[in-house]
Parts: C-alpha cells; structure tokens; sequence
C-alpha cells in the first residue's frame, strides 16, 4: 500500500516536472525510484543525506532543494515503518534532522504555516528519538528561525523558556535566540544582559551538534545583532568580522551585513543605513533573497524613527523589499 501511495504521488507529480522544465524531472525520477525498488538506505547513508541538505541549505536558493529534500523525508519516513528497532531509534534522529532542515527551507521561502507544521514533525521526532540533545537542537532551530516574521518575538521567548525547561537551565544555544528577541522588541538593557550571560556560558566551551547544525559562530552573529541593534558601532563590526571569517552561509554573509546598515540607522544615520541595507539586498540575485534577508531589512526600516519615514529612503527600501519578497517567491 505505501508503495502504492508512492507511486500515484510520482505521478501526480509529472505533471508539475513537465511544467518546469528538465531540471523538474528530476526530483520525480527520484519519486518514481523510490515508488519501484524501495531499497533501504544505511544508517551511513542517511547521515550523508542530512549532510549534502544541510550544505543545499546554505549554499543554494531554497527553491532549488525543497523538492529533492521532499523526497528523502518520504524515503525514511518508508524505512522506519519497516526497520528493525534499533534502526528505528536512529532513524527517528534522521527524520528530526531532515524535517529541521526542511522547516529552515520553508522559513526561507516565507512559507510560515508550512514550516510551523514541519517543526511540530521535527519535534516529534526528536522526542521519540529519546535523545535529548536533539530535542534541544530542533527546538533551538525552530525558536531562532520564528524571528523571521515567523511568530512573535515573545512567543519566541515562550519557547526558549519550554525548551530551558526541558535542558534544566540555559544553554548557549537557546541564549543567543533569547538575546536577538530581546533586540527585536527593542529590550536592548535586557539583550545586552543576556549577551553578557552567553558568553559566560560558552566560556566553558561549546561543540557543534553531530549533524552540524549549530556551530560556535552562531555567537558571533547573536553579538552582531544585539550590539547592531543598540547601535554599538565598536562591537557590532568585531562581531561581523568574526562572523565573515567562520561562515559561507550566503544568508549569514548578506545579514550581518545589514547589521550594519541596523547599526548606522540606531546612530542616527537614518538615510545612509537604509540606503546601506538597500545595496545588500539589491546585490543579492533574486533567488537568494531569503525571507530571513528580508525580514532581516525589515528590521532595518523599521528601525527609522516614526517622524523619518516619509524620508524618499524609506519609501526606496519599503519598495525594493516588497519586490524582493515577490521575486524570491517566483
């Protein structure tokens, strides 16, 4: 029957592989492969997969790998209902892992309701793994992509809270998105706190995640945001400069860079930063204008004081983030 199920999704689905084209057909090649031989994967195998999604990620337009990526979730969701046990529990690990990255793809897209379901998957998944760290890592992934025009800044302070519960107190990871949503409802004494109280948990040394998710350069960018957001010039730009040093992240890159353009506008240059920001987004090829970008630029324009927003800058970047946020769609 689910081979069944497969195979009429596959060819559901070429019908949308003719629309576009030959690089279309080729996620419905892998459907209708997955539909006939149904070979199950090795563990190792499936680690690699999280691996090249993870690199997908950060490296290619999400539109680009939302549709392969669709297919590997089908393929182990397959395999774990006919795995031994013991396969089982890592397979779960996987499914929580490949969800994660395919709520992140979604955020990137602006897909909010989609993602929002997607990270309930990856949480199941992660609970019936029973491996704590996981839990951590998915709900940590999906209280720090909420920031995106996701959820509200204080719903994401909810769900640090629920996650530290389950941690039994504060972690570096979770602190960093405490931080930025602080920065976001413009708490910036208490963001600066929280600053202050990241780095003295990771004073007792951090370790990225084994599928690679979360590296200690995510502390970087969390300083970037809160010392961008207060204005502080001096901090925010060692912060940027560490961060560019450590990352290809096409996203981190174009974002602390408006970071900047956030810095110059709390200081009081108000046209100068929301030009700044205009430039970053409009160097960007459309395909990778992220919703995180985006949203990121909307920080900056929202950033203007009220009595400066019928300054022609702000009009420029209101317009070129409209355009963006339909064109990344497209």
């Amino acid at each position: 029957m689910e081979r069944r199920r497969l195979l009429q999704l596959a060819i559901a689905s070429l019908g949308m592989g003719a629309l576009g084209g030959a690089a279309a057909h080729e996620p419905v090649r892998r459907l209708l492969d997955l539909a006939m031989n149904g070979e199950p994967r090795s563990i190792e195998d499936w680690h690699l997969a999280c691996a090249d999604h993870l690199h997908a990620l950060r490296t290619r337009p999400p539109a680009q790998m939302v549709a392969d990526l669709l297919i590997d979730l089908m393929a182990v969701r397959n395999q774990t209902e006919t795995s031994t046990p013991e396969d089982v529990t890592e397979l779960h690990r996987v499914t929580a892992a490949l969800a994660s990255v395919h709520a992140n793809a979604l955020t990137r897209l602006g897909e909010h309701g989609a993602a929002l379901r997607w990270w309930r998957t990856a949480r199941q998944a992660a609970d019936a793994s029973g491996d704590l760290r996981l839990r951590l890592l998915v709900r940590g992934e999906e209280a720090g992509h909420g920031l995106y025009g996701q959820r509200d800044p204080q719903t994401v302070l909810g769900l640090v809270e629920s996650a530290e519960r389950i941690a039994g107190g504060p972690t570096v990871d979770l602190q960093t998105t405490r931080a930025k949503a602080l920065t976001v409802l413009g708490r910036h004494d208490e963001a600066r706190t929280a600053l202050d109280d990241l780095m003295r948990l990771a004073s007792a040394g951090v370790a990225a995640d084994s599928f690679g998710f979360w590296k200690p350069n995510q502390i970087h960018f969390a300083e970037s945001w809160v010392h961008a957001g207060s204005g502080n010039e001096p901090e925010a730009d060692r912060a940027r400069d560490d961060l560019l040093r450590s990352t290809h992240d096409y996203q981190y890159d174009a974002n602390v860079r408006l970071h900047e353009a956030l810095c110059t506008v709390a200081q009081g240059g108000v046209d100068q930063g929301l030009r700044q920001a205009a430039t970053v987004i409009d160097r960007l090829a459309p395909a990778y204008r992220s919703h995180h970008v985006i949203e990121t630029g909307r920080m900056v324009l929202h950033a203007a004081p009220r009595d400066r927003q019928e300054r022609p800058a702000v009009g420029e970047l209101r317009e070129l983030l409209t355009l963006a946020s339909a064109s990344s769609r497209a």
